[in-house]
């Protein structure tokens, strides 16, 4: 048996993995800039799709059958990203008569807009934010919208995802030109120029509910996760299970969640997303109908594999979780570390990586695409790899993620990781006092285009000693409810003296 991976970089490199585990072969796809990838040297075969734009190559339904007929393969992962959540992808595949590694095509066209899923979520019993159920005619629809239910609200694509074709609008006067931008971008990056509204709510937390479910009507929820922590709608730092979240609360999410998976017919792994207002309410989102980013904190928190889970769930097999046995156990922790620049407005920084070490240790995992001499091409998710870490209890787990923070080295190219090893001592993390608009307010308070001093690049011991010495006076003076400005300041300060050469 034959599995053909539809991806590239880090998920590409877990897929395997699981086949390994699973003994099945591994057949890897790359494009040109590709070739000498950790996924390509890993599979057991790989076949080149074509030129390095994703549109030639990654995303070309033709190019990827035309490698699973060649390699023999029987089945087709997409990982996430790129064709993932394609319904016409996986018809394609099923048509050929493979098998796709993922939820019905009818499923995934379903949940992927954003206002059908919404009335099956009403259908469902499941909360609502106020919202339409269908998208906007036009702009005085919209205005009509907001003489009900006031500022501020929030556009969306109705084909969107990954925070694409979204516009947050707090004036009125700014209502004409978010319904054309988010209608520009849900045209360029999902061929749909459809929007709609609802009520914004304030300072919530991202909650996701994972589900899995097979063919034979089981399905269990494997817990939730945090995401609370982004920048412009797309996650950066997750967390499971959320430090906010009971057992009463977890149990009324999860059956929130697999009421929307019985509505759909739904079958694979899935997510369903929630946001949590202050008041502990929870409103449906969406539903993503794929393997996630994050899922390896649902793993070390719960003890399965999901992707070896899927794999066997397409196969045909019986759901092998059981509800009853399916309780945390300890505290996970994720940071996505990207090829970008913190200081240049999150700039991408692709080039050759002349330098990696990787964390290592008790409680420490990383899902790597990339290894010291890789190229990291300008054409793809800038993100590297998933630095993940679990402890005991969440307290450790900070402890172990600073640890391996400060343990991670990657030079020739800019990352996040500087942001991070500031994000990891702010006393808002350290208390889980967090929303979904949290790390955008830090961003903004301050101008970090400012804060890139000059820096002796030879200098790496002196900025070692100086960020280890700014977080241990930050830990002695910082007061017992810091404000929020106190955390501004340090937060900006601790990025400059961390951003020499050493934290790249």
């Amino acid at each position: 048996m034959k599995l053909l991976i539809a991806n590239r970089g880090e998920i590409a490199v877990r897929i395997i993995r699981a086949c390994r585990d699973m003994d099945i072969g591994t057949v890897a796809v790359y494009s040109e800039v590709d070739r000498k990838s950790p996924h390509v040297l890993m599979a057991d075969e790989a076949f080149g799709i074509g030129p390095a734009p994703a549109a030639d190559s990654y995303l070309s339904i033709d190019r990827l059958l035309d490698a699973a007929r060649r390699s023999g393969a029987d089945l087709v992962h997409p990982g996430y990203g790129f064709l993932a959540e394609n319904a016409a992808f996986a018809e394609a595949v099923e048509a050929a008569g493979l098998t796709w590694i993922g939820p019905p095509p009818a499923a995934i066209r379903l949940m992927g807009s954003k206002t059908e899923s919404r009335k099956l979520a009403r259908t469902a019993g499941v909360p609502l934010i106020p919202g339409l159920l269908e998208p906007l005619a036009g702009l005085a629809q919209l205005e009509a919208f907001v003489d009900e239910h006031g500022l501020p609200v929030l556009l969306k694509a109705v084909a969107g995802g990954g925070g694409k074709g979204m516009r947050t609008v707090h004036e009125r006067h700014e209502l004409a030109s978010a319904f054309d931008r988010a209608r520009s971008e849900g045209k360029a990056f999902f061929s749909d120029d459809r929007v709609y509204v609802e009520r914004l709510v304030s300072r919530p937390r991202h909650i996701e509910v994972q589900v899995a479910a097979d063919r034979y009507g089981n399905a269990v929820f494997v817990g939730e996760r945090e995401c609370s922590i982004q920048r412009r709608h797309q996650k950066v730092v997750e967390e499971c299970p959320s430090p906010v979240v009971s057992s009463e609360l977890r149990r009324r999410l999860g059956e929130a969640a697999l009421a929307i998976v019985r509505a759909a017919a739904y079958q694979s792994l899935g997510t369903v997303e929630f946001l949590l207002d202050p008041e502990g309410h929870f409103y449906f989102l969406e539903m993503n109908t794929r393997l996630q980013v994050e899922h390896p904190i649902t793993e070390e928190v719960y003890g399965v594999d999901l992707v070896c889970e899927q794999i066997r769930l397409a196969l045909g097999e019986a759901l092998s979780l059981r509800q009853d046995s399916l309780e945390p156990r300890g505290h996970a922790i994720e940071c996505r570390i990207y090829a970008e620049d913190p200081l240049r407005n999150f700039a991408p920084s692709p080039g050759r990586i002349s330098l990696l070490i990787r964390p290592d240790g008790p409680g420490v995992r990383v899902d790597s695409g990339v290894f010291s001499g890789s190229v990291v091409p300008l054409e793809y998710d800038p993100m590297l790899a998933k630095l993940v870490v679990w402890a005991p209890d969440r307290t450790i787990a900070i402890a172990r993620l600073r640890r391996a923070l400060h343990e991670y080295r990657v030079r020739g190219i800019a990352t996040t990781l500087s942001l991070f090893r500031v994000l990891v001592d702010m006393a808002a993390f350290q208390q889980a006092d967090l929303h979904t608009g949290l790390l955008d307010e830090l961003l903004a308070s301050r101008r970090l285009e400012e804060l890139h001093g000059q820096q002796d690049p030879e200098a790496e011991h002196a900025a070692i000693v100086a960020a280890a010495c700014l977080a241990s006076l930050e830990a002695r003076r910082r007061p017992e409810d810091p404000s929020t400005a106190a955390d501004s300041r340090w937060w900006h300060e601790g990025l400059r003296v961390q951003h020499g050469r050493f934290p790249r």
